[in-house]
């Protein structure tokens, strides 16, 4: 691994591909040449629909891809100037210990199912800080509250099947900002819940990140989700980035096609008298050619 520069951005991703096994003898290019940078204290979306390769370049960036001699990753993806992409298993641990945390859509697949909430918080505050049961015990029922979690002591001490939904996403905030990591990685944290919850949740998390001043990588299917949250925005589809800005030039002045139509699509949900739109099949066929004939 090279060594770090303190000038370098916090994430900086350079030609990520990823190619993912999809039976005994194929394959399918999931990511096709990401290019993707973040700043500290930056807040970046990355919006495409199911397939669009998106939840893959998160946990590709995360160390979190199946391992498996049949997933391949080539490119670059340094922290802070350290590459990562060919990293030993041990530094990629490192990594997730110290630099990042990842909140995920489905909390119940994460959440251990036999251990009460506090317990798991606990085990993600590092080793070394907050020493002696009392203090974790208070670290815990901080992080906790910074999650939006009222009543933390009595919540700590439930398993999270006794909770709803969306609290058990904020406990997938907790433990992501135990670690005080230097970006968070929230793929589609709110798609499960309803439209009243998942606004909740949202504005924890804005707050959150705010508080901590750490670095969020966003991704959602939806403009509108990251429209409020984000500084910069990644369009992504078949893989690749087809179009790349500040979050408020692209909703404003989207300037590729597909930008266009994903934007269609959020107004025609949400405007009443207008027709539900579709994406014109000539569209797909253009994406299509675009992301197979790029190099």
């Amino acid at each position: 691994m090279s060594g770090s520069r303190e000038d370098a951005p916090l994430l900086s991703v350079e030609g990520l591909h990823v190619a993912l096994p999809t039976g005994e003898r194929s394959e399918v290019d999931a990511v096709r040449g990401v290019d993707l940078v973040i700043g500290d204290g930056e807040r970046v979306g990355v919006v495409g629909e199911s397939g669009s390769g998106k939840s893959v370049t998160g946990r590709a960036i995360a160390g979190l891809l199946p391992t498996s001699p049949r997933v391949r990753v080539h490119g670059s993806i340094r922290f802070a100037g350290t590459e990562m992409v060919g990293a030993p298993p041990a530094a990629w641990d490192e990594i997730r210990r110290k630099r990042v945390s990842m909140i995920f859509q489905d909390p119940l697949t994460f959440l251990n199912p036999t251990m009460r909430v506090g317990r798991q918080v606990a085990e993600s505050i590092p080793a070394g800080r907050e020493r002696g049961n009392v203090a974790r015990t208070q670290a815990v029922h901080r992080f906790l509250e910074q999650a939006g979690l009222e009543q933390a002591d009595a919540i700590a001490a439930k398993f999270p099947h006794e909770l709803s939904g969306g609290m058990r996403q904020r406990v997938l905030i907790a433990i992501a900002i135990a670690k005080l990591p230097r970006l968070i990685i929230a793929d589609e944290p709110t798609t499960a819940l309803d439209a009243t919850v998942q606004q909740r949740v949202l504005r924890t998390l804005d707050a959150t990140v705010s508080e901590l001043g750490t670095s969020l990588m966003l991704i959602s299917h939806d403009l509108a989700v990251v429209a409020g949250m984000t500084d910069r925005v990644y369009v992504m589809y078949g893989g690749r980035i087809l179009e790349e800005g500040r979050t408020e030039r692209v909703l404003q002045e989207p300037r590729h096609p597909y930008t266009q139509a994903l934007l269609r699509s959020v107004r025609s949900l949400t405007d009443d008298g207008v027709e539900l739109y579709s994406m014109p099949p000539e569209l797909r066929r253009a994406l299509a050619a675009e992301v197979t004939d790029a190099p």
